[in-house]
């Protein structure tokens, strides 16, 4: 935002003759009313961006929604698309009452927020409505990650309990400490930077991918694999989705939330650089994101296509829809200060990573039916070291002016950033794993996480939600759970008479 216009009638008088204190009095009021007003519009600009911003963050659980009803088979999609509309509505009110203030309710100490419980407070200085909206929005996407790894074998309750415990404690706690100006690892702080540096994690590779990545990671491995995911002797049984054009729908839609989810993370647009030109400002960092964004991306979906090509001999349209938001979930931390060509090493690499992990589920017998864990867990982890070794010196002052210059180590700026996110890693790995791990164990003992062996393999669409989601026999007249359609016949065609 640009400085305001100061004027004082003592510095003006001199300039207007004598006797014209009055006039300059007048003429400064003018000026500091102009000045308030552009001060009113910069406001009113940035809050229409962010606002929109998370509209489109919010549009990705329509995306999360489309990808897990295609990716699971037909007789739980009901229950799959109920998950996701409750992580919404579960996440809203948990986020509201606490994780927000969990967050970013300064000022706090570094390991938790303190205030603005309820939104008390706001809008301030800090925050305006429009923050907790897009915050909610980050907050129910790394929810809708985990629900796809437990899919199709977990109890209602569970899902209800998990995502108000994520959303609401867990979440907020990772997010509070590198994105709020008192957390202990953030960039955002004005002193005390861990290495001398902080955590450059602009859009939540680590906070939110690998959060919802990992929790979803304890969820599937205290569980147990889908029956008939592995035989007997141990060899993996592919239990595909039902219909690949929900799944190619979904990706297209996270991939257009992507654009709020990465560029959104700015939070202001209208805020100039400088010692720069005109034409360079946020704004063009925005724009920088959004490129960056979209290579990596690209780049990972066509590495995917070829490497599984080579796997297995097919041209897989689910893995490379997969592969695609692996290159997104790796470049979500450094998109606003890498060059664009370094996000096509990032795409490359994430695709990489994705296969390497899927090799690896399946030598452990770990089932995870949407790859939720690999991608975003695998995946935002490398996003995360890539930003310690790509982030460029301009850049970085430019996103983070705050903090001291550290920036990627193949880009000469040392190996203090990458110390600071290895311990990033690390952190939120144990911690997550400490209390989602927890939680999910603790559900397994009360018998509250997992169906029994009768729902799962009737499904639990029928078992649990009345009815299926598809109609299968269009003239069947038999009682079901379900919607009925019946055949219209058409009517005979009367004689054509003369």
């Amino acid at each position: 935002m640009a400085a305001s216009v100061i004027c004082s009638a003592d510095q003006l008088s001199p300039l207007l003759g004598p006797n014209a204190t009055a006039a300059a009095t007048y003429i400064c009021n003018q000026f500091t009313s102009v000045s308030n007003s552009f001060t009113n519009t910069a406001y009113a600009i940035d809050n229409t961006y962010l606002f929109f911003s998370a509209y489109l963050v919010f549009s990705m659980q329509l995306g999360f929604a489309m990808l897990c009803a295609g990716s699971v088979r037909a007789k739980n999609t009901m229950n799959i698309m109920l998950t996701n509309v409750l992580d919404a509505a579960t996440g809203g009110l948990f986020y509201y009452l606490f994780g927000f203030a969990f967050a970013f309710g300064g000022p706090s100490n570094g390991f938790i927020g303190r205030h603005n419980f309820a939104l008390k407070s706001i809008p301030s200085s800090s925050f305006d409505y429009s923050n907790f909206l897009y915050q909610w929005a980050f907050a129910i996407a790394a929810a809708g990650i985990t629900s796809g790894s437990i899919a199709e074998r977990t109890q209602f309750v569970a899902y209800l309990i998990y995502s108000s415990f994520l959303t609401g404690f867990v979440y907020p706690v990772v997010s509070h400490w590198f994105w709020s100006s008192d957390g202990w690892a953030s960039a955002f702080r004005t002193s005390d930077f861990l290495f001398g540096s902080g955590v450059i994690d602009f859009a939540g590779s680590g906070v939110v991918h690998m959060v919802g990545g990992i929790a979803g990671l304890w969820g599937a491995l205290i569980e147990g694999p889908r029956i008939g995911r592995f035989d007997h002797s141990g060899r993996g049984i592919a239990l595909r989705g039902h219909s690949a054009s929900l799944v190619v729908i979904g990706t297209f839609m996270l991939w257009f939330g992507w654009y709020g989810f990465n560029p959104g993370s700015f939070n202001k647009i209208s805020v100039t650089y400088p010692d720069s030109p005109s034409y360079y400002g946020q704004w063009s960092g925005v724009g920088r994101t959004a490129v960056t964004t979209t290579l990596a991306g690209c780049t990972a979906a066509l590495t995917t296509l070829f490497g599984k090509r080579i796997l297995s001999g097919h041209w897989n349209v689910t893995d490379v829809c997969n592969g695609l938001l692996g290159g997104f979930a790796a470049i979500t931390a450094g998109c606003s200060v890498v060059e664009p060509w370094a996000a096509i090493i990032c795409g490359f690499v994430a695709s990489l990573v994705l296969i390497g992990c899927n090799m690896l589920a399946e030598k452990f017998k770990y089932d995870d039916p949407l790859e939720a864990a690999q991608l975003h867990g695998g995946c935002g982890a490398w996003g995360v070291i890539f930003t310690a070794l790509f982030a460029t010196e301009k850049y970085v002052k430019e996103v983070y002016p705050s903090r001291p210059p550290r920036y990627g180590l193949f880009m000469g700026g040392g190996g203090k950033l990458l110390a600071a996110h290895v311990i990033q890693i690390l952190v939120i790995t144990g911690f997550v794993s400490a209390t989602m791990g927890t939680l999910f164990f603790i559900l397994r003992m009360l018998r509250l996480l997992r169906i029994s062996v009768d729902d799962e393999m009737a499904g639990m669409d029928i078992t649990r939600h009345g009815g299926f989601a598809y109609i299968y026999h269009d003239n069947d007249d038999s009682p079901q759970n379900g919607i009925q359609m019946k055949k219209i016949e058409s009517a005979p065609t009367p004689p054509l008479t003369v």
